[in-house]
């Protein structure tokens, strides 16, 4: 990660990344949503069952962005890499955007499944706690005292909030919830093979499409930074 500490270094590689990304991830999900409706109907769900399409890759999306968040907070706080708070910052609205529509998504489904359209288990709870602690950070690292003391208060919250990742991920186990068990794990899939393979194109077209925004997010930060900075040089003269 060091070797991208230069701006002009990780534009270089960010700028022609970005539109592949963003291209890519499209152009699988759109197949991915395809193949989906190809899919037969679930014998319990019914057609309802295309909903986890969207809902998985997002649901993974959310908390791989608060890890990306805990990630360069660590790197900030213990090497003061000069581009760890840009991606942190870069990270939250995505991160947040993805688990807004994973708990929409969740509630859609879980309406003609489960027969309510929320429940507070555990599964639920801490995924909506994890969209308050994104908007949290937001607020904290986008206020406008931008200070070296500010990056370190919102890379420590990065950190702590990440305590709420294993919560989200056990919670199924830990205690008995609405929500169904992990379906997809080291040891097999409880998903039955017609239904699960348009996931295995969602999800990494949804990854590619998060990693896009990312990088466009990072290149628009360095860009305002970069202008920031100019006006403080010539306020100065």
């Amino acid at each position: 990660m060091h070797a991208f500490a230069n701006p002009a270094r990780f534009l270089k590689l960010a700028r022609p990344l970005t539109p592949w990304c963003l291209g890519l991830g499209l152009a699988l999900i759109g197949y991915g949503i395809y193949a989906g409706f190809q899919s037969p109907p679930d014998a319990v769900q019914g057609e309802t069952v295309r909903i986890l399409y969207i809902h998985v890759p997002t649901a993974w999306l959310g908390m791989l962005g608060w890890m990306g968040i805990a990630l360069t907070s660590l790197m900030l706080l213990v090497w003061r890499h000069p581009l760890a708070a840009v991606a942190a910052r870069a990270i939250a609205v995505p991160g947040a955007l993805f688990t807004a529509v994973c708990l929409i998504s969740g509630s859609i489904w879980g309406r003609p499944t489960w027969g309510t359209w929320w429940q507070w288990d555990g599964r639920m709870t801490s995924m909506l706690l994890l969209l308050f602690l994104y908007l949290a950070y937001i607020a904290l690292a986008g206020s406008e005292s931008e200070t070296s003391s500010t990056e370190r208060v919102a890379a420590i919250f990065g950190l702590v909030g990440a305590v709420n990742l294993p919560v989200i991920h056990y919670s199924v186990v830990w205690w008995n919830t609405l929500h169904q068990p992990p379906s997809l794990s080291l040891q097999g899939s409880a998903i039955a093979w017609p239904i699960l393979w348009p996931l295995l194109w969602t999800t990494p077209g949804f990854t590619l499409l998060f990693a896009g925004i990312v990088l466009m997010r990072m290149r628009t930060l360095i860009a305002e930074n970069k202008k920031l900075a100019r006006m403080r040089r010539l306020a100065r003269a």
